[in-house]
């Protein structure tokens, strides 16, 4: 069975463009591909895909500045596919505008797992905001300002509300400690990551019910936290 989406795949090396193309096929999507930064941006423009697959390392420019580009003009979503594995690769990747970053090299099920939450924040952005957000036990009622955990009203500060409804908006993609705080506390502020972390571990005891083994509120590691979604068990996701 045929899947609507399309999915460009951005990657130099042939035989990895061939296992993306040949897993992504099998999961029913439409590919595109091309190995070079010039061909992708030309590809973007005139077949609109859904996503896009990007190796960083591309032999005609560097895959960072390529994706600086596509943000000024494109909200495709963009799953990074790198040999890169340092957290400041994958924090500038993210910051930069990618939607997700996965290290080479990587499971299969990994990739379409990640590829299938991108697609439906892509989705949920095309479609605006929603009033109400429900990931598994957790309820944001966004006009009501209400917190609900398995019908049980939270009480969260300003502060912890702005970061559980800023999560929900991006349920599925991987948030920047520096995005969010900008996010939160505004571009100018002094706010630090430790701060974060202090009102990540008051929400977590609020709506979690381990705060050690949280099932909403992801982290991963040295990079940001990531909210869950509606019955996806991430079992690579590391716990702070």
């Amino acid at each position: 069975m045929r899947n609507a989406a399309t999915i460009l795949i951005v990657e130099d090396d042939e035989r990895i463009r061939g296992l993306i193309r040949t897993v992504l096929a099998g999961a029913g999507y439409v590919t595109l591909e091309t190995g070079n930064a010039t061909s992708a941006l030309s590809m973007l423009a005139s077949h609109r895909p859904d996503l896009m697959v990007l190796d960083l390392g591309l032999p005609d420019r560097d895959g960072q500045e390529l994706l600086r580009e596509i943000r000024s003009w494109s909200n495709v979503p963009v799953v990074v596919v790198s040999a890169r594995g340092q957290e400041r690769d994958k924090v500038r990747a993210l910051d930069g505008g990618a939607d997700d970053y996965i290290t080479k090299p990587f499971g299969t099920e990994e990739l379409l797992a990640r590829i299938r939450a991108a697609l439906r924040h892509g989705q949920r952005m095309a479609e605006g905001e929603k009033s109400v957000y429900n990931i598994g036990g957790l309820q944001v009622d966004t006009e009501r300002r209400i917190v609900r955990v398995d019908g049980r009203e939270v009480h969260l500060t300003q502060i912890e509300y702005k970061i559980v409804t800023l999560l929900c908006r991006n349920a599925g993609k991987v948030l920047t400690h520096d995005s969010m705080i900008r996010e939160v506390w505004g571009p100018f502020s002094n706010c630090d990551t430790q701060l974060l972390r202090v009102n990540m571990a008051n929400i977590r005891r609020k709506i979690e019910k381990d705060p050690a083994m949280p099932e909403y509120i992801l982290t991963e590691i040295g990079v940001g936290y990531r909210m869950a979604e509606v019955g996806s068990a991430d079992g690579q996701s590391c716990r702070e």
